[in-house]
């Protein structure tokens, strides 16, 4: 099969690559259309990859085999998306970016007849990162699958409104419900979703963040800008999540936060606060699989927890995206299948992506 793989010294494009084995607890997926990451340009501009092994997270495709462990309901046929572990050290097969993949069965989620594969595979990798950041770590209340609309007056800065991350995070945090539905586990209902949307980006971005949920918008390009948010909210901010964790996205974070106690802040990278007075979380994407692996140096081990919380809330997004509460991110297509991906990752390290997700047609097609 034709597929992008880490060579030891660049990415390569290859037509020989053995379909991965069929694990336990995965499904074997007949790809349609990956998307490309932040994650993935600096796997490959910093070689960070097993040789031989695949490249790439978000995939959108077709079930093609179910294993014998996974418990979700999937039959053969089935239009699924979802994120995997791509440029993965510790085990080559792992990756999107290839005609056949493997992928954890149970953290799948299943594609609404109203949304085509370009469009879903641009939101596995950002729905679990929000997952984590905002409701398992930093335990925001979980956002409604349907019921009626009654909004909270707690309001949240979402750092980097334009990255797909920022995007998703608009729209879940924005969502709102006056009761419970029955059918959401207990486990993500302490409190509810339905918050006020602060966020940052460019002028040129702006419609599409308040398109999308968010009420109040500021230019991180301002150098008072993390003086404005604090105005706009009379100094009464206490929820920031930033998905750029720059140190200039933290000291605009604490600047917007609160002088008052109950300030928390999230991030999905290892960026360190100065100030001690806010309750600080952060996440790491790939542990929501639940297994161990090594990445920066570091050993991660697995942790069952995080991959029980990925089950339920994937199985949450299933319903978001039925209901059409969750709308895909806007798409720019990459012509030339996964040569294309080499592209796309050249445009991604030069900074020249913003407000959407680049795609890839695993055909080729434009």
């Amino acid at each position: 099969m034709r597929a992008l793989i880490w060579a030891g010294t660049r990415a390569e494009v290859v037509t020989d690559r053995p379909k991965p084995r069929l694990r336990d607890n995965y499904l074997l997926i007949k790809t349609a259309a990956v998307a490309l990451n932040p994650t993935d340009a600096k796997a490959i501009s910093q070689g960070r990859a097993a040789t031989n092994g695949l490249l790439g997270c978000d995939f959108a495709g077709t079930v093609i085999d179910i294993g014998q462990a996974v418990t979700k309901s999937w039959e053969p046929g089935d239009r699924v998306f979802g994120c995997v572990h791509g440029a993965n050290f510790n085990n080559g097969e792992d990756g999107a970016f290839a005609e056949y993949i493997v992928a954890k069965g149970d953290t799948c989620m299943r594609m609404p007849d109203h949304t085509s594969f370009e469009e879903a595979c641009t939101l596995g990798v950002s729905v679990l990162t929000c997952g984590q950041g905002l409701f398992q770590e930093m335990k925001l209340g979980f956002p409604p699958v349907s019921g009626e609309m009654v909004k909270t007056n707690e309001s949240i800065l979402i750092y980097g409104g334009s990255s797909s991350s920022g995007m998703v995070a608009i729209q879940i945090c924005s969502l709102y419900v006056s009761c419970t539905p029955s059918h959401i586990p207990k486990v993500l209902t302490s409190s509810r979703a339905g918050y006020t949307v602060l966020t940052t980006c460019t002028p040129a971005i702006a419609a599409l963040c308040k398109s999308l949920g968010a009420e109040a918008i500021f230019d991180y390009h301002d150098t008072d800008c993390g003086n404005q948010i604090s105005g706009h909210t009379n100094g009464q901010l206490k929820l920031a999540w930033d998905t750029i964790g720059s140190p200039s996205s933290t000291e605009i974070c604490m600047q917007a936060l609160t002088q008052e106690p109950g300030a928390k802040y999230g991030t999905i990278l290892f960026n360190d606060i100065l100030r001690r007075d806010v309750q600080y979380s952060s996440s790491f994407l790939m542990t929501f699989l639940g297994e161990s692996f090594d990445k920066f140096g570091k050993h991660m081990p697995g942790q069952v927890e995080h991959f029980e919380f990925a089950k339920k809330f994937t199985g949450l997004v299933d319903g978001l995206l039925e209901r059409k509460r969750l709308r895909p991110l806007p798409v720019r297509l990459c012509s030339g299948g996964f040569e294309g991906v080499l592209d796309g990752v050249k445009l991604i390290t030069e900074g020249r992506v913003s407000g959407c997700k680049l795609v890839v047609r695993v055909d080729g097609t434009a």
